[in-house]
């Protein structure tokens, strides 16, 4: 199992074998905060602080039957000791997340959150009822709005879902256009549909335009720098000068959206063609923009 997973079943075990489902993202928060390396990271979503890792590890958990759910709450079935498998550090933090919170209700723990990290609460439904109107005053001042035209760029490898939207979110992207040829990924979140649905969640629009990206036979054996020059040499001799409409649509789609975002998977934007595709914009005549790799 997941070590992850097993910090899961320990919180709810501490917590009598049973939580609401907005306590336990609100509990896993908490401790992934006091984590040097946390399990997992959380986006501002419409109840504060949020995982969808989690959640995805809560619903793979259910159907192997090691939790079960409700409407409105998580329960532990098995008698397994989850807490003795942690590690001895994970284990304070638990005791301190006990200690400290474990008399709160949902309502009490969502307004903690959101008076100790304002962030999170940005796009709550609940932080205008809760809080008070100097707290809520700070939530509101948490967000990100940016009124210049910037044309970012961002790669997924080695970042997790969450951190990833959040780099969106906090750059007031508005449009994420996906230059990967296929949009298919392995690793959870990052598949075309899936993609497309999270960032909708935070009103950030999906464009997929595979006729820019690169197709999977011509990124075989890339093991040097080298390798990647040789490749997008091809890429800017051949695609490129045979994309030029695509390249003025996104010209045209930045004046319009003024912050939009070009993704593929390399998190070193000097092994993705997404750089040399920028580039490109850059160049063409009526640019005048900021270009940010982030």
């Amino acid at each position: 199992m997941f070590y992850r997973r097993k910090v899961i079943l320990a919180i709810l075990q501490a917590f009598d074998g049973q939580l609401p489902k907005i306590s336990l993202q609100k509990l896993l928060f908490l401790f992934a905060n006091r984590q040097a390396k946390p399990e997992y990271e959380f986006v501002p979503y419409h109840y504060g602080c949020y995982s969808f890792s989690a959640n995805a590890d809560l619903i793979a958990m259910v159907k192997h039957g090691q939790i079960s759910d409700d409407k409105s709450s998580f329960f532990k079935l098995d008698s397994t000791n989850y807490i003795s498998t942690l590690k001895e550090h994970d284990k304070k933090i638990l005791i301190e997340i006990k200690n400290s919170y474990g008399k709160l209700s949902a309502i009490a723990l969502m307004k903690h959150t959101y008076i100790n990290h304002n962030y999170f609460a940005v796009n709550s439904v609940k932080a205008k009822e809760i809080l008070t109107e100097d707290q809520f005053a700070k939530v509101i001042a948490a967000k990100q709005i940016n009124n210049s035209t910037v044309l970012y760029t961002i790669g997924y490898q080695g970042i997790s879902l969450e951190e990833y939207l959040n780099r969106l979110i906090k750059n007031d992207v508005k449009v994420l256009v996906d230059v990967r040829n296929n949009p298919l990924s392995m690793k959870f979140g990052f598949s075309k549909n899936q993609l497309k649905t999270f960032c909708a969640n935070f009103g950030i629009e999906y464009l997929h335009i595979p006729e820019v990206g690169i197709k999977s036979d011509q990124r075989q054996e890339l093991n040097s720098q080298k390798d990647y020059d040789l490749l997008f040499d091809k890429y800017k001799k051949v695609n490129l000068r045979n994309t030029l409409i695509y390249q003025n649509k996104l010209l045209e789609l930045l004046k319009k959206k003024k912050r939009i975002a070009l993704t593929c998977f390399e998190s070193d934007i000097c092994q993705c063609h997404r750089k040399y595709l920028a580039e490109a914009i850059t160049n063409l005549p009526q640019w005048s923009y900021e270009l940010k790799h982030i």
